[in-house]
């Protein structure tokens, strides 16, 4: 089998075998295949696409190219969910908790963030002693004891996935679905989970701007997880302005608290019951979605799932007294608000530019060797559809630095205030299954 042959046969629209896939894929993990030859095999596909099938082959070639997760040892149905990303997006914080508290096993293996505020682990541990260098024995251990475990990606992961990532990086052929929901679903094959449900977002703040991208790429990760086996489904919602109200990794584990005690921000309150609802049905705990959402309400009433927050925590290190104390989360020297210019009511507000304004604090990273300050972040106070007067605060920015005149105006340019009374943006648009 020659490179140039499957080149071509893509280049001309037709379809791949299993057998010209798994080639391709481990001649360029073993670099018998040179970068070259797979650049032109990765625009072949950005303009003519993949079938069903060959999405399969590919992401199963992926996932073989590294370690695989054995969660066999854990009890129950292994459900795993991920979220396409966005501003704000604390779901995680409050979904492993939710569920642990039903008795799901929630094996979570988590990166650090690149972007506008930490990733899932960076955000874990503003939690004084929390850590996940855990042992694998360990990891499993715990998520049969407590029904919960955070752990740090394998470095062997899915490495053609990581070298394919890197090239279509630099050759403009990132914006490809078929590349894109093979990268993302052979990742969380690779971990190890039985089913998966998937929170593709939508909207300025997200990858996928319009409705109609979302659309496609959730079903094209659907298909895929429904074809190696996997019980997938997808929620389409909104990232259109920021999720709940804080931004910041700190900021984000009070906020995480808050929602499990059925205090948080509307929105994060309720795609966190949404997707909790699918895990807990896809796991088996639940006949219906409706059934699975009583019981998710009545673990935040009856404070199981804040324990369970708390046992997870302290079982990993960390101090779980931060979660009756939040104050023990590190905090910034310096709150200031930026006040509205003029009345009226919001009716934007640019998730994007929210993202880089915390960035900009410290709260996220533009390398993964950069600093991250896990004490700074962005507070919003008015979402789009509230009324605001001159003068009232926007956001509150929580900063270890005075000097944050740029931000500032950062926060200005994401909000748009106008005289007439506006509708908020519908959270969630679609289920896909």
């Amino acid at each position: 089998m020659r490179m140039v042959d499957v080149i071509e046969k893509k280049r001309n629209g037709q379809e791949l075998s299993k057998a010209e896939i798994d080639f391709l894929i481990e001649g360029y993990t073993n670099r018998s295949i040179p970068d070259y030859q797979m650049s032109a095999f990765a625009m072949a596909v950005f303009f003519q696409g993949m079938t069903k099938d060959e999405r399969v082959y590919l992401t199963e070639a992926m996932v073989k190219s590294g370690d695989q997760i054995d969660l066999s040892a854990i009890e129950g149905i292994k459900v795993d969910k991920h979220s396409t990303g966005g501003v704000g997006d604390t779901t995680t914080l409050v979904l492993a908790p939710l569920v642990a508290a039903l008795g799901v096993p929630v094996a979570k293996m988590s990166g650090r963030g690149l972007g506008h505020t930490g990733g899932t682990i960076d955000k874990l541990e503003s939690v004084p002693g929390f850590h996940v260098e855990i042992t694998n024995d360990e990891f499993l251990r715990l998520v049969n004891t407590n029904k919960i475990a955070v752990i740090g990606q394998s470095a062997n992961l899915t490495p053609a996935d990581k070298k394919l990532y890197a090239l279509r990086d630099v050759t403009a052929t990132v914006d490809s679905i078929p590349l894109i929901a093979s990268s993302i679903m052979s990742k969380k094959i690779a971990a190890g989970a039985d089913a998966i449900v998937l929170d593709v977002k939508t909207g300025s703040g997200a990858f996928m701007k319009s409705l109609e991208d979302a659309e496609e790429l959730a079903k094209a990760m659907v298909d895929i997880g429904n074809g190696v086996g996997r019980n997938t489904k997808a929620i389409i919602s909104d990232m259109s302005q920021p999720l709940g109200f804080a931004i910041g990794n700190a900021l984000e584990v009070k906020e995480a608290i808050d929602t499990l005690q059925g205090k948080g921000p509307a929105d994060l309150h309720e795609l966190s019951l949404v997707l909790g609802s699918h895990m807990v049905t896809l796991a088996g705990k639940a006949a219906s979605l409706e059934e699975a959402r009583a019981m998710l309400e009545e673990v935040m009433r009856n404070g199981k799932a804040l324990e369970a927050f708390k046992t997870f925590l302290a079982s990993q290190g960390g101090d779980a007294s931060v979660v009756d104390d939040p104050s023990k989360l590190p905090t910034a020297k310096y709150l200031i608000e930026v006040p509205a210019k003029a009345g009226g009511y919001v009716s934007a507000i640019t998730a994007e530019e929210i993202g880089v304004a915390a960035m900009m604090l410290g709260a996220g990273r533009l390398t993964k060797e950069s600093p991250i300050d896990l004490a700074v972040g962005i507070v919003l106070h008015k979402k789009v559809g509230d009324s605001v007067q001159a003068g009232e605060a926007l956001v509150t920015i929580h900063s270890n630095n005075e000097q944050v005149a740029e931000v500032m105006e950062k926060v200005y340019g994401a909000y748009q205030i106008v005289s007439e009374k506006v509708t908020p943006p519908t959270l969630i648009y679609k289920e896909i299954h």
